[in-house]
């Protein structure tokens, strides 16, 4: 069934979807009033029926609601950025796997390095991205992209999470020696092609970072966020 996300609440039984989506529903899909869909609002989803149709708004009647499918924890990629479209990618099955938020970091041994005003031209897509991968895995939020923070300032946000992990090449904990918060807040850094310097895995670790160890095998960095992102809700009960 189509899944859409609404901006404002509903109202007086019914569910309002405007811009984009709204055109979507009448052009694309070629909808007709009568048919049924799913909106979510708040991490609740609604099952209405549609009743009014145009490419400014479509309405949609209530005809049950229950609480998103939504994981227990939530779940915040800090991911380096690595070249070309592997971000992409990452945010596509990192949203599909329940993360709520991917945040972009610029570290020492990033290839990559666009100016702020570079990256934030691509943000309308990325955020487009992470809109449709919500969509296709029948997520309840539409998780957030941010722009590009330093390594310090991922440091200082991770130091406020519950649990804060970071994936390191060189060794540390296997994910399932951890003890993870039952409904908290996890950040999980991971690296891009050249992984960490020794000194960011240090003051990570002075920040109270656990560095985690994802096995003998040597993953690309594309596969490292999706590998820990799946043995973690995994270990939390969310597959």
């Amino acid at each position: 069934m189509p899944r859409f996300f609404a901006e404002l609440p509903p109202e007086n039984g019914a569910i309002t979807i405007f811009g984009d989506d709204a055109r979507h529903i009448g052009r694309s899909l070629r909808m007709a009033v009568g048919e049924e869909i799913t909106v979510c609002f708040e991490r609740r989803d609604y099952l209405c029926r549609l009743e009014k149709i145009s490419d400014e708004a479509v309405i949609a009647k209530i005809i049950s609601e229950e609480k998103s499918k939504e994981p227990s924890v939530s779940l915040t990629l800090y991911q380096a950025l690595p070249k070309t479209d592997k971000l992409e990618l990452i945010i596509q099955k990192a949203i599909e796997l329940g993360a709520v938020r991917i945040v972009p970091l610029l570290t020492r041994r990033c290839v990559a390095r666009p100016e702020k005003e570079q990256f934030d031209k691509k943000l309308t897509r990325l955020r487009k991205i992470a809109s449709e991968a919500a969509k296709q895995s029948g997520r309840g939020i539409i998780p957030e992209v941010s722009g590009i923070i330093s390594f310090e300032k991922c440091l200082a946000e991770i130091k406020k999470l519950d649990l804060g992990l970071i994936c390191y090449e060189k060794g540390g904990k296997r994910l399932r020696e951890l003890e993870y918060p039952a409904s908290g807040n996890i950040g999980v850094i991971v690296g891009s092609e050249g992984g960490f310097e020794p000194s960011e895995a240090d003051e990570a670790q002075k920040s109270g970072v656990i560095p985690v160890w994802l096995g003998d095998r040597i993953l690309r960095c594309e596969t490292a966020p999706i590998a820990a992102i799946s043995i973690i809700m995994n270990l939390t009960g969310n597959m």
